[in-house]
């Protein structure tokens, strides 16, 4: 059987073997754990969380185990310094080589879209982000998902994830440097995708690694150049297509870099 990568991960043949007690913790699907942090002052206040999650609610959020997730996760911890007085207004920021940290509303509805099958209380199973950029949506996802893979394409972003999530220490979060448009076959099926790029169409290769019964989020470039939300949900005869609201995300491209 092949084994999954642990954190940090990277594709190619000179794997790290992951610490035991992390990879049980990934294979049991035992929750996330954040080392306890005291509530703090200024960003480091739950108080300032709790607002970003309180207008969240306002625009029509309402699955509890994302607001849990949005307000646990501490969004300044992935934005550099000269922008931390930003970190929790509705706003997507820069972070290098070209490409942005999404708002907190976009990041939040396509995670609870990512939800909306999975039984009310439930954790999602095994889930594969594309593009993991400063690893902010994948620590948000590691609060409702069992597993999460995360693929970058860019080194310098990957780079900064690892960075990013190391002092969260969570075992179920795996990260990988590779080709997002072809997924990560070997920790397939997933019950879900969700990527943080748009194309004219969602790679054949993401619908391959589903799971029956699972779903993709993603951007997708409409015939009028426009990007809209698309949730792809597969079943065992049909592969159904839902196009919501217009989003705008960086281009999905393919190779690394």
């Amino acid at each position: 059987m092949t084994r999954r990568p642990g954190f940090p991960a990277q594709l190619g043949p000179s794997q790290p073997k992951p610490p035991t007690q992390r990879a049980a913790a990934a294979r049991t699907g035992a929750p996330a754990a954040l080392p306890p942090r005291p509530q703090g002052v200024g960003l480091d206040s739950e108080a300032v969380r709790t607002r970003m999650v309180t207008r969240l609610a306002a625009q029509g959020l309402a699955d509890p185990r994302v607001l849990a997730a949005m307000g646990r996760i501490e969004r300044h911890r992935f934005v550099d310094s000269a922008l931390v007085n930003q970190a929790y207004e509705d706003t997507s920021l820069p972070i290098g080589l070209g490409q942005t940290i999404s708002k907190p509303s976009v990041v939040a509805r396509m995670v609870e879209l990512l939800l909306a099958a999975t039984p009310a209380g439930a954790r999602l199973g095994r889930i594969l982000e594309i593009g993991t950029g400063c690893g902010y949506q994948a620590a948000v996802l590691s609060q409702v998902a069992t597993e999460v893979y995360s693929i970058e394409r860019l080194r310098g972003l990957h780079d900064k994830a690892r960075d990013n999530l190391r002092a969260f220490r969570l075992p179920n979060v795996h990260l990988l440097f590779g080709d997002g448009m072809e997924g990560f076959a070997k920790g397939a099926p997933y019950a879900g995708i969700i990527a943080a790029a748009g194309g004219e169409a969602v790679p054949q290769a993401w619908i391959d690694q589903l799971a029956s019964g699972g779903r993709i989020v993603a951007p997708t470039v409409m015939p009028d150049g426009r990007q809209s939300l698309v949730v792809l949900e597969k079943t065992a005869r049909e592969v159904r297509r839902s196009f919501l609201e217009t989003v705008h995300f960086v281009p999905l491209k393919s190779g690394i870099a």
